[in-house]
C-alpha cells in the first residue's frame, strides 16, 4: 500500500507546487531587477568613471543581459505552461502569484507519461545544487509565505538558475564532456554486466534522474528504464524537454548571465546554449521508458507487497549518479536499493559525498559517512563490492574505456567550462552486486 498522507501533507504539496510555478513566472522580474541594480551602482560613480566604463561597453553589456534574461523567461514560461503532469490546474494570481484550483490527491508514486515509454511505472528523487548551500532548506516546505500571492525567494531563484545549468549538462552539446565523464562509465558497466541478455527484459532504475538524460540514454540502449525524480523544478523541466520538443536545438538559453564573477569575456557571459542536442522523441518503437515523481524512500522503501507496488526484488539494476549523498539516512537508502534489486542484480554508483542535509537549519537528521564507511555499510547490508584498489583517473576516452569495478573519476557538475573558476569532484565509482 502507498504511505498515507495527512491533509497538512497534501496542503504543503499543493502550496509548494504553486510556489515553484510562481518562481518560474517571476524569473524575469527578479533577474531584471538584479541587473538594474548594476545600472544604479553605475550612476553612483563620478562622471569620469562612468564615461570610462561606457567607452569599454559596460552599459551596453547590461542591455544585452536584459535581452538574454527575457529570452530565458520566454523559455521558462513554456515549461510552466504544462503543469498537467501533476494533474494541477494552476491559475496565475496577481504579480506572478499562483493559486491552485484543484484537489491534489498525492500518492507516493506518480507516473509521468513520456514519449517512447512502455508500461508507465512510478518513482521519485530530488536534485541538489552542487555549488550552493541549498541543503539548508527542505524544498517541499513553504518558508513563511502563505497561499495566493507568493514572492519567490533568493533560494527559489537559485534553484531555478541551477535548473538552467542542468539543461546544459543533460541536453546540450556543451554538456557532452561532463556527461561522458559520468554517464559513459556507468552505461559501459551496465552493458558489460548484462552482456548476452535480452535488454528488453532488464529493468533499470535511475533514482535522482534530474532532467532525465541518463535514464533516457539507458532506455536508448534497449533496457527497460525508469527514472525517478522528486524536485518539481526538474519534473516540470524534463516534461517539456521530453514531451514538448519537436526538433534538435529548438530552444536557446543563456545560463551564465546571472553572475559577473570569474568571467573572462562578454562572449563567455552571454554564451547561448542550444537544447536539446538530440531529439528526445527519437526512441525505437516499443521502448520501455518512464519517468515518475515521488520520494525515493516513500515509494521504494515500503515493505508492503501490494501488487500496485511490485518493487522488492524486481529491479535488475540501480544506477545512482550524484545521488546517494542526498540521503538524510544513508542506511535507509542502501537498504532500499538492496531490497529492490533482484538476486544477482547490480548497483552502479558514481558521485561524491556532498551530504545534502549536513548543517541544515530545518532540524532534519543527517548521517554523514566517509567513502570507506559507505562501502563498509554496503557490505554489511549484503552487497558484494570489488576489493580492487581505487585509482586516480582523468577524464578522457582512454580512461572511460577501462572497465574496472572501483575507481575514482574526476568530473565537474553543471560547470561553466569557460569560467575562471571551476570545481572538480573526485567522484567514487563502483559496481556492487546482490547475491
Amino acid at each position: 500500500m502507498s504511505p498515507q498522507f495527512s491533509e497538512e501533507d497534501i496542503e504543503q504539496e499543493q502550496v509548494h507546487f504553486s510556489n515553484v510555478v510562481a518562481t518560474f513566472k517571476q524569473y524575469a522580474q527578479y533577474s531584471l531587477t538584479a541587473n538594474n541594480r548594476r545600472r544604479k551602482d553605475l550612476y553612483t560613480l563620478p562622471h569620469a568613471d562612468k564615461e570610462l566604463l561606457d567607452s569599454i561597453g559596460y552599459r551596453s553589456k547590461l542591455q544585452e543581459i536584459d535581452t538574454a534574461i527575457l529570452a530565458n523567461a520566454n523559455f521558462l514560461h513554456k515549461i510552466v505552461a504544462n503543469p498537467e503532469i501533476f494533474g494541477h490546474d494552476v491559475i496565475a494570481g496577481e504579480d506572478g502569484g499562483m493559486e491552485e484550483d484543484v484537489d491534489l490527491k498525492r500518492s507516493s508514486q506518480r507516473s509521468l507519461g513520456f514519449r517512447g515509454q512502455g508500461d508507465e511505472s512510478c518513482a521519485n528523487s530530488h536534485s541538489h545544487d552542487r555549488l550552493n548551500d541549498a541543503k539548508t532548506l527542505d524544498p517541499r516546505k513553504s518558508h513563511g509565505q502563505g497561499r495566493g500571492r507568493y514572492k519567490a525567494t533568493d533560494f527559489d531563484m537559485d534553484k531555478l538558475r541551477s535548473t538552467l545549468k542542468q539543461f546544459v549538462r543533460d541536453w546540450s552539446e556543451d554538456g557532452k564532456a561532463e556527461r561522458d565523464s559520468c554517464y559513459e562509465p556507468m552505461k559501459r558497466v551496465l552493458e558489460e554486466y548484462f552482456k548476452g541478455r535480452d535488454r528488453r527484459t532488464i529493468r533499470v532504475l535511475v533514482p535522482g534522474a534530474g532532467l532525465g538524460r541518463l535514464a533516457y540514454d539507458v532506455a536508448k540502449l534497449g533496457f527497460a528504464c525508469q527514472g525517478n525524480e522528486f524536485s518539481h523544478y526538474m519534473l516540470l523541466s524534463s516534461y517539456l524537454i521530453l514531451n514538448k520538443t519537436e526538433s534538435i536545438g529548438e530552444y536557446t538559453i543563456y545560463p551564465y548571465i546571472h553572475s559577473f564573477s570569474n568571467i573572462p569575456s562578454k562572449n563567455a557571459l552571454l554564451r547561448p546554449v542550444k537544447i536539446p542536442d538530440i531529439l528526445p522523441s527519437d526512441l525505437p518503437p516499443g521502448t520501455d521508458f518512464s519517468l515518475v515523481a515521488g520520494d525515493f524512500e516513500e515509494i521504494y522503501g515500503t515493505t508492503d507487497t501490494d501488487e500496485s507496488e511490485p518493487h522488492a526484488g524486481q529491479w535488475d539494476a540501480v544506477l545512482t549518479c550524484f545521488f546517494i549523498d542526498t540521503a538524510k539516512n544513508i542506511v535507509s537508502y542502501l537498504r532500499v536499493i538492496h531490497r529492490i534489486l533482484a538476486p544477482g542484480g547490480v548497483w552502479i554508483n558514481l558521485g561524491p559525498l556532498l551530504w545534502h542535509f549536513e548543517n541544515n537549519n530545518t532540524n532534519d537528521p543527517s548521517i554523514e559517512l566517509d567513502s570507506e564507511e559507505v562501502k563498509a555499510l554496503a557490505r554489511k547490508i549484503g552487497f558484494r563490492l570489488s576489493s580492487a584498489i581505487a585509482q586516480w583517473v582523468c577524464i578522457g576516452p582512454t580512461n572511460v574505456d577501462r572497465l574496472q569495478d572501483e575507481r575514482t573519476i574526476e568530473t565537474s557538475y553543471t560547470s561553466n567550462d569557460q569560467s575562471m573558476l571551476g570545481y572538480i569532484y573526485k567522484a567514487a565509482f563502483w559496481k556492487a552486486t546482490k547475491d
